[in-house]
């Protein structure tokens, strides 16, 4: 109940969009390889911002 009004850190944020876009692209490596390589490069440019903080 106390952390209900506590905001994200930027890297939660981060990482929240981080586990989103792996997600989307393990689904749409069995239907679109071209997504999932795109989704995947996303994610990684997104795990680069990560280390930066």
């Amino acid at each position: 109940m106390f952390g209900l009004f506590k905001k994200k850190t930027e890297r939660e944020k981060l990482e929240e969009k981080y586990d989103k876009l792996l997600k989307e692209a393990y689904t749409l490596s069995t239907t679109n390889r071209k997504m999932s390589d795109q989704k995947t490069y996303e994610a990684s440019e997104v795990l680069k911002e990560i280390d930066k903080l």
